[in-house]
């Protein structure tokens, strides 16, 4: 399995207990998805691996209790402190209306209601508090907050996303 197939889950940020429990915050805003998994990747050295997972239950509702099958002890468990979690593509459910995958939209063109063609999603910056549409515009870089309220149209078929975003924003970039 490749990474480039699969979408992060989540990051190993604690062990839970000397029996090699787990800690994985997970990226998500419905965590009780991700109660059902048998397994998962877990990146180590560059190398997607797969680990089985005996048991998984949440714990403080945001984080993901589990015991993966042959991490037992402590020094295993130290071992995957930090490590991230990945799942195939094919395991996210299809999203409908105004709601999308960061994935799914690279590539789309966007329209704006003012505006007009913005020009092409190449990225989304989540790195930021507020996380960020990157559009390409003949050459030239226009960052657009991902804001519910600008969202007006996600047209999967034709690979188009239409915004409504507020006057001058994009002028700003140009």
């Amino acid at each position: 399995m490749q990474k480039e197939d699969c979408f992060f889950v989540g990051k190993v940020v604690k062990k839970y207990s000397f029996k090699g429990e787990l800690l994985i915050k997970l990226d998500t805003d419905d965590p009780e998805l991700f109660l059902e998994m048998e397994s998962v990747f877990v990146e180590q050295h560059k190398t997607l691996i797969p680990f089985f997972i005996e048991y998984s239950q949440l714990h403080k509702s945001s984080l993901l209790r589990v015991q993966f099958e042959d991490v037992y002890d402590e020094a295993t468990a130290n071992g995957m402190l930090g490590t991230e979690l990945f799942l195939p593509l094919s395991f996210l459910p299809p999203l409908e209306g105004t709601k999308f995958y960061y994935h799914e939209i690279i590539g789309f063109q966007v329209k704006d209601a003012r505006f007009g063609d913005v020009g092409v999603i190449v990225g989304v910056n989540d790195k930021t508090a507020q996380h960020l549409f990157v559009i390409e515009n003949l050459g030239k870089e226009i960052l657009i907050p991902i804001n519910d309220l600008f969202i007006k149209q996600v047209d999967r078929e034709n690979k188009i996303l239409a915004l409504d975003v507020p006057e001058g924003l994009i002028e700003l970039y140009l």
